[in-house]
């Protein structure tokens, strides 16, 4: 058994610094995706409160005459 841990103490000695340099780079990893979902986070709230503030402007109302499509459809009924 005292072997054992012995080997397996030695294994991870000798593994030591890839294992760190595996640690090391998940943890950039890690954050580089966090940082890229808060800064979508941001965008999409943002983009949201820009939606809703221009939806609040005065818009131009326009007005359709529909007399010669109505007028068209008459003559086709006859």
């Amino acid at each position: 058994m005292s072997q054992e841990k012995i080997d397996r103490y030695k294994q991870e000695k000798a593994n030591r610094k890839k294992n760190l340099k595996k640690q090391r780079t998940m943890n950039l990893v890690r954050k580089g995706v966090l940082t890229l979902a808060g800064v979508a986070l941001v965008g999409w709230l943002g983009y949201s409160a820009y939606d809703s503030f221009s939806q609040n402007k005065n818009r131009e109302i326009t007005t359709v005459d529909y007399g010669a499509i109505d007028s068209y459809l008459i003559d086709l009924q006859e």
